[in-house]
């Protein structure tokens, strides 16, 4: 039987300020502030948010709240996309946004130690100087624990792989307030429960990551970035498909439909055709990739892409990716006062086309505002639906597609999310994508957090 969590109270907030002083704060902003994230999802505020500073601190909050039954919700930089900080049940938010230390970088290693709140962005301009980098790349300036948390990707993912493949070992406070390390840094290990890969994609529901030893990478000698508009979606997705198959080893391909193209071009003051377009960029020696750029332009022109647009400037791809990771924000605005619904699956490369092509005939049939933009390169893409919060019918539809979106994904043998997570807005679609297996799941929730107070109400229902 499901225990029902413990709201707060004075104790509890006296308990919790003798663990990080004045830290602390009930105000209505800074509450609301915490409650939501970037998703379309109803905000939901903690009752109480503290500022951790240290593992030590986390510790000492869990411990407060786990004696009294009362909920705990981690927040990084509040960049989810599934309602995952929401605190549908109130309690203790704890932001890990403070620790933003970069413990270690061991360079002869090609590895880094870093607490949860440091952002990638901020690792890697810590890492500028070792000729090292920290490639997973998913758009918003997130904290590298939020990305932990939530089995995060992006952009380079095609090349270098997801957070899964990327972290080596994780220090997590358990639901009652103890501490552990999952892994050492060797790169392999055959020694017991893979723990770290348990933490990874938890969402928060089963310990607070405060800290990670992350795999780094070589900055790449030579770096060479490239537009190609097709005639078709279908056209740029063989195009795709082509380039992995012929083993070629690009860092990112981007697909961006014509709706997607328009509404860049307008927010990043762009001019690129209006069509279905690849962002393509290329890592190397200056040779590989000149090879690579030659072998998928001529993979492309064979499909219909026509005008490669290089840019190998620095500034230039800035530019260029820039717009790219601000493709939720164009979208958004094509309707000015409403919010951006973003969705997002994944199927096997061999069923992406397909994928696409029957979800941009859904969308031509429907009345909703629409882009697409995806990660095609390992065959994730998104759907961004641009609603009015207010209009319930349309709403409806926006759930009505959703549901369409991910059905037709999980028949194609893919799955609900590539990448942002369950939260509580798919929990549903978890149950249609693994049956049973979401019975496991509910069995180790138990198992690690028998009170349910680790962010309750998200990945599995207890």
């Amino acid at each position: 039987m499901a225990v029902e969590p413990a709201p707060v109270n004075d104790d509890l907030i006296e308990a919790l300020r003798a663990v990080v002083g004045p830290r602390l704060s009930t105000s209505a902003a800074v509450r609301e502030q915490h409650g939501r994230d970037e998703s379309y999802h109803t905000p939901h505020p903690p009752d109480v948010v503290v500022f951790a500073e240290s593992t030590g601190e986390v510790a000492g909050i869990v411990k407060a709240c786990a004696r009294r039954r009362v909920p705990v919700i981690p927040f990084g930089a509040g960049t989810s996309l599934e309602g995952h900080v929401a605190a549908l049940h109130g309690g203790v938010c704890i932001d890990l946004g403070g620790m933003d230390r970069v413990v270690a970088v061991n360079p002869e290693d090609m590895d880094a130690t870093v607490q949860a709140g440091v952002t990638r962005a901020q690792l890697n301009t810590h890492l500028r100087d070792t000729g090292l980098f920290f490639p997973i790349d998913p758009g918003a300036e997130a904290s590298i624990g939020g990305m932990t948390a939530t089995r995060a990707s992006g952009t380079n993912a095609v090349r270098y792989g997801t957070m899964r493949e990327n972290v080596l070992a994780l220090i997590v406070v358990l639901a009652d307030g103890r501490v552990i390390r999952t892994s050492r840094r060797a790169r392999k290990s055959a020694a017991g429960y893979d723990l770290t890969r348990l933490f990874v994609g938890s969402e928060g529901t089963l310990g607070v990551i405060t800290e990670i030893t992350l795999r780094l990478y070589g900055i790449p000698e030579a770096v060479s970035a490239a537009v190609c508009a097709f005639p078709t979606v279908a056209d740029a997705v063989d195009t795709v498909i082509l380039t992995i198959q012929s083993g070629v080893p690009v860092a990112r391909i981007e697909l961006l439909d014509s709706r997607q193209m328009a509404a860049v071009n307008g927010y990043s003051k762009l001019d690129y055709a209006v069509a279905p377009t690849l962002f393509f960029e290329f890592h190397g020696t200056e040779r590989a990739v000149a090879e690579q750029a030659e072998t998928v332009q001529a993979i492309a022109a064979g499909l219909g892409g026509e005008n490669f647009a290089w840019a190998t400037r620095p500034e230039e791809r800035d530019k260029l990716w820039k717009a790219r990771h601000d493709a939720y924000y164009a979208s958004v605005a094509l309707r000015p006062g409403c919010r951006g619904w973003a969705t997002d699956v994944c199927v096997p490369i061999s069923r992406l086309a397909e994928c696409i092509t029957e979800t941009t005939a859904d969308l031509e049939k429907s009345p909703l505002t629409a882009t697409i933009v995806g990660h095609v390169g390992d065959g994730n893409f998104h759907v961004v639906l641009v609603i009015d919060p207010d209009d319930t019918e349309e709403i409806a539809e926006a759930e009505r597609f959703n549901g369409r979106l991910v059905m037709r994904a999980l028949a194609m043998d893919g799955t609900c999310t590539g990448e942002h997570g369950i939260g509580h807005g798919k929990m549903d679609f978890l149950v249609a994508e693994h049956g049973e297996a979401v019975g496991v799941m509910r069995t180790i929730k138990r198992a690690l957090d028998p009170d349910n107070i680790m962010n309750p109400g998200k990945i599995v229902r207890v």
